[in-house]
């Protein structure tokens, strides 16, 4: 298979939907928050090797408990990956942290702050000109 073939892209679509799917509604560990994303999926071309990238909000201990219940549940995640999946091959799943969203979300926030200064800055400008 080509490195971004059509074929590939849809599988690792469909991975990532499959495994969405089965980390919001079967897996039932405590430790694996509901509000977790898999951002993206990058399945080998051979379909031995999956790289699951995971992303929840949270401080780092609740992420290392969450991977750490993931690599637990590895084995039940894709014997039900299987089930919902006709590949000729299930796919091996690591699971890996992904704080691209948590990284938007504060840069988002950084942002507001500078609009917000810069606003107050002008605001005050604005008044000293008019007293002028």
């Amino acid at each position: 298979m080509k490195k971004n073939s059509y074929k590939r892209e849809q599988i690792n679509t469909s991975v990532q939907r499959a495994l969405s799917s089965i980390l919001r509604n079967d897996v039932k560990d405590p430790r694996i928050p509901l509000l977790i994303s898999v951002t993206r999926v990058n399945v080998a071309p051979d379909l031995k090797t999956c790289k699951a990238y995971i992303s929840i909000l949270g401080d780092a201990d609740s992420k290392e408990e969450c991977r750490a219940a993931l690599k637990s549940a590895s084995g039940f995640i894709r014997h039900e990956l299987a089930q919902q999946l006709n590949l000729r091959l299930t796919p091996e799943i690591t699971f890996l942290m992904d704080d691209s969203i948590e990284y938007g979300v504060e840069m988002s926030y950084k942002i507001d702050e500078i609009m917000e200064e810069q606003n107050k800055a002008a605001a005050l400008r604005d008044e000293s000109q008019s007293n002028q």
